[in-house]
This record gives structure tokens, C-alpha cells and sequence, in this order.
């Protein structure tokens, strides 16, 4: 490939002319998959790798690439979804907030029993639970995959649901009477198993957000529900202030202040 010219002595320094060449590249199209490498891009504008490292920086630092370490530079996906934590919990609204369309896979929903589950939620370790696993789709890409279960003789009119593209929340309080107000969660940075990642769509270098949630109403537990949310495509934002401080304590959630999600 014929070499790229920079205009070296007018002032603008080279990372800057290559920062603007790399990104008129990136908006014709050029760059479908992923960027050349550092040797690739230093030899093809004749210039050294810590003027390609600086213009990458920037690159990624405007959110125009993604990159992990050893690995090239690739155009950045789709917009974060965004979650605030001061507000409840739905994924399908924060989908279809962000002007993507919503869908799911439901990949079981049945009735069950789960010994370890209904411990959490303080049940009889025998006690039925209806469970439903969803793969969640944002304009049919892969962001979540979503498992709740919720106590039977509660949740057993949402068996006649179609679920592959409505929320769970307004159906259980439609049809249950169940409005969930409060509860716990934990979020923690995780690297999927190997089948979660194919579901998912990601490879090694992709961490998700593993959130677990128990869900009351009225102080009665009527939710767990653990959802693996791909760390590229979705965020959770939070709001403080001088009089109302940090109201959302991520490492350590309790009954009385639930982080939303």
C-alpha cells in the first residue's frame, strides 16, 4: 500500500493530522471490522508508534474505537444502554429508551423447584417456583441473558405470556397484582463461562455485569433474578447531590435502599 503523507513543520503535531486522517477513515467506512495495528499504521504513514499510540488514545478515549490490551483497535458498537440507579429496574424500558427495539428469546419457563434459589428468597427449599430464562435482544444483538424465578402461587397466571417482547414487571402487576417496590442487589464485574459468551455474542476479552436481585412487594420477597449484561453495550449511571449525599451503595445493597437497575 502506498504510503499516507503528513504535513510535517506547519505546527499541528503528526498524532493530531493522523487523529483526524484515521477518523475521516472510520466515517467513509473503511474500517468495517478493525483498524490496521501499530506497526501497520506507523509504517504506512511513515511515522513512529508513539504518534499511532497517541491518536488511538484519543480515539478511544472519544468512545470512536474499543480496544483491549494486545488486541487491534475495532469501530465502537452501538451507544451504552444506560440505566439509572435511582429509578426501578427494566431492562426492556432502558432498551426502548435508547430508541432500540426490544425482543427475547425465552429459552425455558416452566415450573420448578430450586432448593438454592428459594433459600435466598427465605421459601421452603421444596417450594414451586415458575422460572424464566430470556437471551434480551437490542435490535437483534445479543445484550443480556435474563433468569428469574418467582414464587408459584403468585406468578402462576404469567405461564400464559408470551414473553418475547414485553417486560415482566408490568405483566406481573397486571395480571399477579404484584408490584415490585424494593429489595436488594448485587453488580460485579465478570468474565462469562464459555456458553454464556456464545449466547452473548463476545469473546475472552469482554467483561459483563453480573446482577443479582431479590425483589419485594410490600416486604415480601416475590423475585431472584440473576442477569449477565454485556460491560460493552450497557451502563448504570447515579445521581448525588450535597443534601441527599450518594444514595446508592453498590458493594453492599440492603432492603431499605435498593440499587436500581
Amino acid at each position: 500500500m502506498a504510503g499516507r503523507s503528513l504535513v510535517r513543520g506547519d505546527g499541528t503535531p503528526l498524532w493530531q493530522q493522523l487523529l483526524a486522517d484515521l477518523r475521516r477513515r472510520l466515517e467513509d467506512g473503511e474500517f468495517a471490522a478493525a483498524l490496521p495495528g501499530e506497526f501497520a499504521l506507523a509504517a504506512e504513514y511513515a511515522v513512529s508508534r508513539y504518534t499511532v499510540r497517541e491518536a488511538l488514545r484519543r480515539m478511544r478515549e472519544d468512545g470512536a474505537v474499543v480496544a483491549s490490551r494486545g488486541r487491534v483497535a475495532r469501530p465502537a458498537g452501538p451507544a451504552a444502554i444506560e440505566q439509572p440507579l435511582d429509578e426501578p429496574y427494566s431492562l426492556y424500558v432502558a432498551v426502548e429508551a435508547a430508541g432500540r427495539t426490544q425482543r427475547s428469546v425465552v429459552r425455558t419457563f416452566e415450573v420448578r423447584a430450586d432448593g438454592v434459589v428459594a433459600a435466598r428468597m427465605g421459601l421452603e427449599e421444596s417450594t414451586p417456583l415458575v422460572h424464566l430464562e430470556r437471551l434480551r435482544l437490542a435490535d437483534a444483538e445479543p445484550l443480556a441473558v435474563d433468569r428469574v424465578w418467582l414464587p408459584e402461587d403468585l406468578a402462576a397466571p404469567l405461564l400464559d405470556v408470551d414473553f418475547s417482547h414485553t417486560g415482566l414487571y408490568p405483566e406481573y402487576r397486571r395480571r399477579c397484582g404484584i408490584r415490585v417496590d424494593g429489595g436488594s442487589e448485587n453488580i460485579r464485574a465478570v468474565i462469562p463461562g464459555r456458553g454464556e459468551q456464545e449466547l452473548l455474542g463476545i469473546d475472552d476479552g469482554v467483561a459483563a455485569l453480573s446482577i443479582e436481585r431479590l425483589g419485594l412487594a410490600g416486604g415480601r420477597p416475590v423475585e431472584w433474578r440473576h442477569t449477565l449484561v454485556r460491560g460493552d453495550r450497557f451502563s448504570v449511571t447515579a445521581q448525588f447531590s450535597a443534601r441527599a449525599g450518594y444514595r446508592v451503595d453498590l458493594s453492599e445493597p440492603t432492603a431499605d435502599r435498593p440499587a436500581g437497575r
